[in-house]
């Protein structure tokens, strides 16, 4: 009679163990999807503004979006054809009244680089920051123009 007491016990004491594991990794999965998945897990992909690099013949435009920032907010910069794109941001409110007291505080801050297709004319760069959408048009350097290849 022992012996069946210990084995229902035993028997009792893995199926616990695997129920465990379910209900942890049941846990995890529902973490994982109830808050934001990319702004709390990966925030360095959050802060990366999306961005589109078009090769054209003879220049290269860059559209990235930037909402919520103004054109003071932007830092933009090319060095050795490697364009770097900064944007930041912070404002703090206040409100008192009586007994009441608010204070919010927001900062931002986003940052994108690439490396641009061929050498360009950083010199003559045309540039406009309309609606959160920044532009970008570079032309190519004389010797820099794209060239086709057949492959044969």
């Amino acid at each position: 009679m022992k012996n069946k007491e210990i084995s229902k016990s035993a028997k009792s004491d893995y199926l616990t163990v695997f129920k465990d594991l379910e209900n942890r990794m049941e846990y995890l999965f529902q973490e994982m999807w109830e808050k934001n998945f990319l702004g709390e897990k990966f925030p360095a992909l959050k802060s990366m503004p999306k961005m589109d690099v078009i090769d054209r013949k003879k220049d290269v435009v860059v559209k990235a979006e930037l909402p919520g920032f103004r054109k003071s907010d932007l830092d933009v910069s090319i060095t050795n054809n490697q364009l770097v794109i900064k944007a930041k941001t912070s404002q703090e409110k206040k409100e008192e009244k009586g007994d009441y007291y608010r204070k919010e505080i927001s900062k931002n801050e986003v940052y994108r680089s690439t490396l641009l297709p061929g050498d360009v004319d950083d010199s003559k760069i045309k540039t406009s920051f309309k609606n959160g959408m920044l532009k970008l048009t570079i032309p190519k350097k004389k010797n820099s123009s794209r060239k086709t290849i057949n492959v044969k």
